[in-house]
């Protein structure tokens, strides 16, 4: 996966891999201790194998993803999002919808992934 070079790319990257279901590339735009809060979820999952089960899971999920960054507001190497994102099947019905605000770090290498993830309801 190419590196994430600017915070506002982040969610637009997200969706790209939810749509190519490809798990490895969702789970690289977070940190490994990153937190994460699932859309309907009451918990706040954090670490490699937590966030990995519940990215698998979002990978079941029907549909293209679509996503629409809100805002983002940068503060040296930290960055924060707000995204409103869209899941629709291919007859273009909505299956889910939703917000989410996120908190991305800058990387040794310069890049950028998630240290918090939190959908909204």
């Amino acid at each position: 996966m190419a590196k994430i070079a600017r915070p506002f790319e982040i969610n637009e990257a997200f969706a790209a891999a939810f749509n190519s279901r490809d798990l490895a590339q969702l789970l690289a735009l977070y940190e490994p201790d990153a937190a994460l809060r699932p859309h309907h979820s009451p918990t706040t999952l954090q670490g490699r194998e937590p966030l990995r089960q519940a990215l698998e899971a979002l990978t079941r999920v029907p549909g293209r993803m679509t996503s629409r960054n809100a805002f983002c507001t940068e503060c040296g190497d930290i960055a924060l999002l707000k995204a409103d994102w869209t899941i629709q099947a291919d007859d273009g019905s909505v299956i889910a919808r939703g917000s989410s605000v996120e908190v991305a770090r800058r990387q040794a290498d310069g890049g950028w992934r998630y240290v918090i993830d939190r959908a909204l309801e």
